[in-house]
Order: structure tokens, then C-alpha cells, then sequence
């Protein structure tokens, strides 16, 4: 048996580059790299890995970005991805999820839907974990999010149209069971993403990757872009640095009460 599947990616600035502007309390992008989002590779890792054991499964990458995001979907073909495709155009500029959701599960409708569709947790730069569950909601599919690890696949259970994964919850895990097709948002603890092959960059750079703008996807405009985005940034800042903490060590736990007063004194605080 193999599968359609569909991943969710995007491209975002590497976050231990990020400055913020002090007067306008703004990211400044100048200068900043972009990358792949670390939730994603995860993603593309958990489909390429179903492709691993059922070689016939073709796996299309999809990410809505500015032209540059090419770059990264081509990196995500050098890993293994079949296909990419780019939704461009300044209609879909300024979207928030809300919108980004619709453009899309637009997308991954005009390619035909899919058996499988996977998402990072969430974006770096946004840290909402909202796109993933909103494209199944709008694509009335069932979802499990914050999987952190796949027990089976179809054909694996003796049972093709369902998975079993494993989710993370606060205080331990759950088990389920989901039908096909479906959703799921990967976490860090479900894989390791591979690298790039020789290879793999040299057959993704004789592809070409796939760019869909607004008209394409027969998106109602009113549902995409800065207008239709309900989500409004008031502002970003630069949490307050805090001074370097001090570690107190002690071989038995008296040496360690001794040394905390020890210190605590030192500083005045008793």
C-alpha cells in the first residue's frame, strides 16, 4: 500500500539571529537567515521515513511565503520530498493563521487531497500551534496533535485505513488511534530529522518547485491576507536579560544548606 502525503512547512528566521528594533518594537529580518522550522523537519522526517518502508508513497512539501522560501523548499526535496509547492502573492501577505489555514487547505485541495497530512507543533516565529489543527478543521479531518511517536501505519496494522500514535500530554501520553486521512503536528521528541544527500541536492535542484498564487487556488479573497486576518501583534520586546544565576554544590545535603547560607549571606539577604 502507499500514501498521499501532504506536509506543511515553512520558512522562518532563525531565531538565535533575531534582534528587535527598540523604537518600533518590531523583528528586525535585515541580515537574519532564514531556515527551515525545526517542528517541520520533524514533519517532513515522520513522511519521508512511511516513504522508507512503502517506497510507492509520494510526498508533496506545501508552504505559503515570499518567493525566497523556494530556497528552503528545495532543501526539503534534497531530503526526500517527491514534489514542492509555493503559495506566493502579495493577496496572501499579512495573514495570520486564520488565513494562512485557508490558502492552505485551498492548496492541498487543488492538489487532489492527500491520505496523510503532517505539520510541525508550531512556527518558531509565531509559537501559536494554530495552522495545523485549523487546516484540519477546514478540511474536515480528524487530527491528533503533539505526536511524539508513530506506532503504525495502514498496512504496518493489518488495517489500512487507520494509524496508531503516540501524544504528549503535560503529565504523560496517550495512545490513539485515528482514521485515514487525517492530520498530525510533530513534536522535537518524534524523530531525527535527516540530512540532505549528495544525491538528494543534486536530483531536487533538477526540479522545479511548483508556485501557486492567490487565483490558482480559487481562494474567496475575503478569506485571505492582512484584511481577513482577525489577529492583531500589539507589540514585540526583548524579555529583560536577568543576571547569571549561581550554582551550589555540596557533596552531602548539610554541605548544601551550609554553602546556600553561606552565599545567601554574602549577598545580604539574611
Amino acid at each position: 500500500m502507499a500514501f498521499k502525503i501532504v506536509v506543511c512547512v515553512k520558512q522562518v528566521p532563525d531565531t538565535n539571529e533575531i534582534k528587535i528594533d527598540p523604537v518600533k518594537k518590531t523583528l528586525i529580518r535585515e541580515g537574519v537567515p532564514s531556515i527551515l522550522n525545526p517542528d517541520d523537519a520533524n514533519a517532513l522526517e515522520a513522511a519521508l521515513q512511511i516513504k522508507d518502508e512503502l517506497p510507492e508513497t509520494e510526498v508533496t512539501v506545501i508552504s505559503m511565503g515570499p518567493p525566497q522560501a523556494k530556497a528552503m523548499l528545495t532543501e526539503c526535496m534534497a531530503m526526500g520530498a517527491d514534489r514542492a509547492v509555493l503559495l506566493s502573492d502579495r493577496a496572501l501577505g499579512g495573514s495570520d493563521t486564520w488565513a494562512t489555514s485557508n490558502a492552505l487547505a485551498a492548496g492541498i485541495q487543488k492538489l487532489g487531497g492527500c491520505d496523510l497530512i503532517f505539520a510541525g507543533q508550531q512556527a518558531i516565529d509565531g509559537d501559536t500551534a494554530q495552522v495545523g489543527p485549523q487546516i484540519a478543521e477546514k478540511l474536515a479531518l480528524p487530527q491528533v496533535t503533539y505526536v511524539s511517536k508513530i506506532e503504525t501505519v495502514g498496512s504496518t496494522a493489518g488495517e489500512s485505513d487507520t494509524m496508531t500514535v503516540v501524544r504528549a500530554l503535560e503529565d504523560g501520553y496517550e495512545r490513539i488511534k485515528v482514521q485515514i486521512p487525517c492530520l498530525i503536528t510533530a513534536i522535537k521528541a518524534l524523530n531525527e530529522p535527516r540530512y540532505m544527500s549528495i544525491r538528494g541536492i543534486f536530483d531536487a535542484l533538477q526540479k522545479d518547485v511548483t508556485v501557486w498564487q492567490a487565483a490558482d487556488l480559487g481562494v474567496d479573497a475575503t478569506e485571505v491576507g492582512l484584511d481577513a486576518s482577525p489577529t492583531n501583534v500589539y507589540r514585540s520586546f526583548t524579555p529583560v536579560v536577568k543576571g547569571r544565576g549561581q550554582q551550589i554544590t555540596g557533596d552531602t545535603d548539610r554541605e548544601l544548606a551550609v554553602n546556600l547560607l553561606q552565599a545567601l549571606k554574602s549577598k545580604q539577604i539574611v
